[in-house]
């Protein structure tokens, strides 16, 4: 028993629970983080799985992370640096590739090699997306209305709605609302005639979700990996000095000093409720913890059906819960290799390909198969892969001459037939490896170690339900005032001094800090 009572308890220390419990101590609350690894970060971070090989276990690039949040947490002065991933490689079997460059013409240029008339076409689907990412992106720091209340809050916000998209032309709202229906498939089917442009820039709506390219909804999901930027050049991928656990202690640096505490090795197993207010937790040990708020970092499964006991919450919202989709399709693998993978399509003197994405999805039937493969609990024989070598970005992450390569492979079902184990993990990492070899065949004679996260891995480790790194769909059923319940997407909960910040929350997922801003400053209009 622990008799000292904080302002806010933040269960979870990844990287939405720290940016919470900072802007909650910025804003004069004394706050605990409990977290039930050893380390913060939650699924953004870097372990050392093999000596002087640092591997990015679970997340890996930084696109989305909101710019307030790096400069209102100071992350630069906390030791943040991003550096700008600067191309995609896309390799083919015929022996030819795409490239994608920062520079927008060399890539209109590498395209044209492909199709004159998709070259000609990039430009407007370049500006035709970018009006629509810009016009979406002022949702993310909202905290979503209920848009059949008619409170001041929640009529202000939908005005705020109104006003965002009211700036669109005419044209870019039907076409927004027609992209928020379609597959990706089809939305690029409009614009494009190249099989392998077509191919890569259908990933954008499939990464983290179980859906293939062709089905309806992906194209918000490739929206929502185009609103990003990094230091304000839009849709700019980067990699975090340290890998993406370098994100994470560069905020927990800045939450300490604020004067947030951080636990380690805390796992909490209930939310102590009295008379239908939260008033602390209780730890795996024994341990409770007392505050006048808490806030759960983690998805909304474990937090309502795990965490919490039922009878503190209404039936209709358990059953909301319950029918959250979130069945993941994605695994996690790293390589520590012996010199780099040599690529049969890699042109003499386009070396520097290999500093940025390299993606294995050369056509949008490729990802569809690779889709049909999974969606009945298997795994997909030839797999979509967006692979990064950090070592060519920072020699710090291998010893001198060595690599690591970290790959994000979908599909694998979280709901496997027969469950997921060590054998099957073996398996499906020989397949990974063996369709990789197909593009860059010295592969296997350069592997020192290699390692997998699968689904079952990524919640046994995480604590993410299924091992969804979204923690949940991102699909059109689970967005903005639906995720993840009805009347409970603004950060609050039926359990009163009770809120989320993670990523079941609004926006989503990917690494954008955006639930946890948003959470408090929803706590923060509750109890200023």
């Amino acid at each position: 028993m622990n008799n000292h009572k904080y302002d806010a308890i933040v269960i979870g220390g990844g990287h939405n629970g720290l940016v919470n419990a900072a802007y909650l101590a910025k804003a004069g609350k004394q706050v605990l983080v409990l977290e039930r690894r050893h380390t913060v970060g939650g699924a953004t971070i870097t372990e050392e799985v093999y000596p002087g090989f640092k591997y990015l276990i679970a997340s890996y690039l930084i696109s989305l992370l909101r710019s307030e949040v790096i400069q209102e947490l100071e992350l630069a002065r906390h030791g943040l640096e991003i550096m700008p991933l600067e191309s995609t490689f896309v390799p083919l079997l015929d022996g030819n590739y795409l490239a994608d460059w920062p520079d927008h013409d060399a890539t209109k240029h590498e395209i044209s090699r492909h199709s004159k008339r998709d070259a000609e076409a990039y430009d407007e689907y370049s500006r035709t997306m970018r009006r629509l990412a810009l016009a979406v992106r002022p949702l993310l720091d909202l905290i979503p209305p209920d848009p059949t209340s008619v409170t001041p809050n929640d009529l202000a916000t939908m005005a705020k709605v109104k006003g965002t998209l009211s700036g669109l032309r005419k044209d870019d709202f039907y076409l927004l609302a027609r992209l928020m229906t379609m597959s990706a498939g089809d939305f690029l089917d409009e614009w494009f005639e190249s099989t392998p442009l077509k191919g890569t820039k259908a990933t954008s709506g499939i990464i983290g979700t179980f859906m293939g390219p062709r089905t309806p909804g992906t194209g918000y999901v490739l929206l929502h990996h185009y609103i990003g930027d990094i230091d304000g050049v839009f849709r700019a991928w980067g990699f975090a000095r340290g890998g993406t656990g370098g994100l994470s202690q560069a905020i927990a640096s800045a939450a300490r000093s604020l004067g947030v505490e951080i636990k380690v090795n805390s796992p909490v197993a209930q939310v102590i409720v009295k008379n239908g207010v939260a008033t602390g937790v209780a730890l795996e040990n024994g341990d409770e913890y007392f505050a006048d708020i808490i806030v759960s970092n983690a998805d909304a499964k474990r937090t309502f059906l795990k965490l919490v006991d039922s009878k503190n919450l209404p039936d209709d919202f358990i059953n909301d819960i319950k029918r959250f989709r979130i069945s993941s399709p994605a695994c996690k693998v790293n390589l520590a290799l012996d010199g780099l993978p040599e690529f049969t399509s890699l042109p003499k003197g386009k070396e520097a390909l290999l500093r940025g994405s390299i993606e294995i999805a050369p056509s949008i039937d490729y990802l569809e198969r690779a889709y049909d493969d999974a969606k009945y609990g298997g795994w997909s024989r030839k797999p979509f892969m967006d692979a990064l070598i950090p070592s060519l970005l920072d020699p710090g992450m291998a010893p001198p001459g060595k690599h690591i390569m970290s790959m994000f492979v979908e599909y694998a079902s979280s709901d496997l037939e027969g469950g997921w184990n060590e054998e099957k993990k073996a398996e499906f990492l020989d397949v990974v490896i063996d369709t990789l070899a197909e593009y860059a065949p010295n592969l296997k004679n350069i592997i020192l170690h290699k390692h997998i996260m699968t689904p079952w891995d990524l919640e046994n480790t995480f604590g993410l339900t299924a091992g969804h790194i979204f923690h949940g769909e991102l699909s059109l059923q689970q967005l903005f005032f639906l995720r993840p319940s009805p009347q409970w997407s603004n950060y609050r909960t039926p359990i009163q001094n009770f809120y989320m910040c993670g990523s079941s929350t609004h926006p989503g997922g990917c690494i954008t800090g955006a639930p946890g801003r948003n959470a408090a400053m929803a706590i923060l209009e509750d109890r200023p």
